[in-house]
């Protein structure tokens, strides 16, 4: 199969989905790979590097033209549409559910599509996901650190351990990779740190391995608006389903909490687990609602390109490989995790959550590759 990594073209998106590494690997397999110009430029990866990994460097077009499987790390933008045909796989971040002109496309050209989102573990869990969790938790942290800087904005509260200050309190909501993510940089820096979870065995589980200073909290109602009154930063790490109407942190819950306090919402669900939360970007971050602060960028790993690189081409890899290897719909017949990732096919739509969100037409998967 001929494997394309593309360059991303979306504003402040510096990570690439194969790094040399993992580009030696797919070449070792038989597979043919065409790399864009400039596409690991913002992980540090040059051209050269993916030439000696075995790679054919190549314009934009040229990769496109040539690729049977798209290779990615962002979704579809309207200028990429018109590659999409029924003989193409996509392998990326989709979120088809936010973007329904994307969903247009996908369905119309009748390409093969993955999810890297949706695609689970045997726990029910997302290992493609876990990787830029754990960098969006920590950097969710980071710019909380940054951004409550006066020079930046905030209230000029060092949020660490200062002698003779009163410590700064950080709850996560979620115990989750965004939560613990958070947690230990927020604990390493000496605040008091707070997790609330629904979750009484995965607190218990988190609790084996953290420092004093977390302190692990049921997520209740009473709970919930304590934290929301004595929290200095309140980070987000709850994914929303898209068809739920009701949030964890409404806006009128705003009111609770005290001056110069900052809601970092790593998840970005708009009008999602936090009501007041919209998608910002890297260029312009911040926003206030009621006098709070709100951090809502959606691809805070960005900022960590080579780390988020190396983590996501790790990550993605073995799934890339099925598919290269075996063919897309085998893939699929063999790997019902993988087939859980599956956006689309032939036109049929296999996502059931961008269908309920889109009002659109729902194929069933597993139904699906057993008469294909």
């Amino acid at each position: 199969m001929v494997i394309g990594v593309l360059k991303e073209i979306k504003g402040n998106e510096y990570r690439v989905a194969a790094v040399p590494a993992t580009v030696h690997e797919i070449v070792r397999h038989g597979h043919t790979v065409y790399v864009e110009t400039g596409a690991g430029v913002g992980s540090g990866f040059s051209d050269a590097q993916y030439e000696a990994a075995g790679a054919i460097v190549a314009d934009t077009n040229t990769v496109w033209e040539k690729a049977d499987l798209y290779y990615k790390v962002k979704e579809l933008f309207p200028q990429e549409f018109k590659w999409m045909n029924k003989d193409k796989i996509l392998f990326t971040y989709i979120h088809s559910n936010a973007h329904p002109d994307e969903t247009d496309t996908l369905l119309d050209s009748h390409v093969s599509a993955v999810a890297y989102e949706d695609v689970q573990d045997e726990e029910g869990k997302f290992p493609l996901l876990r990787p830029m969790s754990e960098l969006a938790g920590k950097g969710g942290f980071l710019a909380a650190l940054h951004f409550a800087q006066s020079v930046n904005g905030g209230p000029g509260k060092l949020l660490a351990n200062v002698t003779g200050v009163e410590t700064p309190i950080i709850t996560m909501l979620g115990c989750g990779v965004v939560g613990t993510g958070a947690a230990e940089l927020a604990a390493a820096f000496g605040n008091e740190v707070r997790i609330l979870d629904v979750n009484m065995n995965t607190m218990l589980a988190a609790k084996k391995t953290s420092p004093a200073n977390i302190t692990y909290m049921i997520s209740n109602r009473s709970n919930l608006e304590k934290c929301l009154r004595e929290s200095d930063v309140i980070i987000n790490g709850i994914l929303w389903a898209k068809d739920r109407k009701d949030h964890i942190v409404y806006r009128e819950d705003l009111k609770l909490m005290k001056p110069g306090a900052m809601i970092v919402d790593v998840a970005c669900d708009e009008n999602g687990a936090i009501e007041t939360c919209r998608d910002t970007t890297h260029d312009d971050p911040i926003y206030f609602v009621d006098g709070v602060m709100h951090y809502c960028v959606d691809n805070i790993p960005s900022a960590f390109s080579q780390t988020a690189s190396v983590t996501l081409a790790n990550a993605t890899l073995p799934y890339l490989l099925q598919m290269a290897d075996k063919g897309f719909k085998k893939a699929m017949e063999d790997n019902r995790l993988l087939r859980l990732g599956m956006t689309c096919y032939d036109g049929k739509l296999t996502l059931k959550e961008t269908a309920l969100k889109q009002n659109r037409e729902w194929t069933d998967a597993d139904e699906l590759v057993k008469v294909w």
